[in-house]
């Protein structure tokens, strides 16, 4: 398997690795906001979104049956009051921008979901697989509504269990449903701080999926394994 070996259990990140190919979701969003032409740097809106994650993951805005249009709809409108209150942008309706957006935003995710399933449903024909995301409540609906659930056999979820990456507890948990010593495991991700070096601070494997994004300080030597491309782990996994 591309170099790791006796590997027997897979742990996936969610966003970021599944759901936009290794593009940090600040350059997705970001993207689609700057479409609209308003007169905001991206620095300025970089703001914008921290102020917007930070909110939804210290207040119960997201439901569990919420899906990732739900989410999207969500991000935008803290984004946009935010922009408003800090007079980036002028008191306006900006509902309908907002929508139109978050679909946009959506239908990359929706493509990257499946470009990715048929990729998934392979690799769990071999071996088990968990999900272990940064998420707000809500990562089961937006599985299910993504045609994803069904690919793992068990979710840790940061918003149920009460630890966040970069916390290497969380993946010791996502070991733990396996029933697997870390040794055993391989961790993909996108991000190297909260994936990579996390899960290898337990003595997971680990492959990384380096793509466009959000700078970290990286050494690439903690990975077992770096990839460009989430279709490149058929070559991983000798799929």
């Amino acid at each position: 398997m591309g170099g790791l070996k006796d590997i027997k259990g897979v742990v996936f990140d969610y966003g970021g690795t599944i759901d936009s190919n290794g593009v940090h979701w600040f350059e997705v969003l970001w993207g689609a906001f700057d479409s609209l032409g308003f007169p905001v740097s991206k620095e300025e809106y970089k703001q914008a979104y921290i102020h917007g994650e930070r909110t939804l993951a210290l207040n119960p805005i997201i439901r569990p049956e919420h899906t990732f249009l739900d989410v999207l709809h969500f991000k935008f409108e803290i984004q946009f009051k935010w922009l408003v209150e800090n007079k980036f942008l002028i008191p306006a309706d900006y509902l309908p921008q907002i929508l139109r957006i978050s679909e946009k935003c959506y239908l990359f995710a929706k493509q990257s979901v499946d470009r990715a399933r048929p990729l998934l449903q392979n690799i769990h024909k071999r071996y088990p697989l968990v999900l272990v995301s940064n998420f707000y409540g809500n990562v089961s609906s937006v599985l299910k509504d993504f045609c994803l659930f069904d690919c793992f056999d068990s979710i840790v979820e940061s918003s149920v269990v009460g630890i966040r990456k970069p916390d290497p507890a969380i993946f010791a948990l996502g070991v733990q449903r396996l029933g697997l010593q870390p040794s055993e495991v391989v961790v993909i991700g996108d991000s190297f701080s909260k994936d990579i070096y996390s899960a290898s601070q337990i003595g997971c494997k680990t492959v990384w999926l380096r793509g466009a994004g959000w700078e970290e300080k990286v050494d690439v030597c903690v990975a077992n394994t770096i990839i460009t491309d989430f279709v490149q782990l058929k070559e991983v996994f000798d799929i």
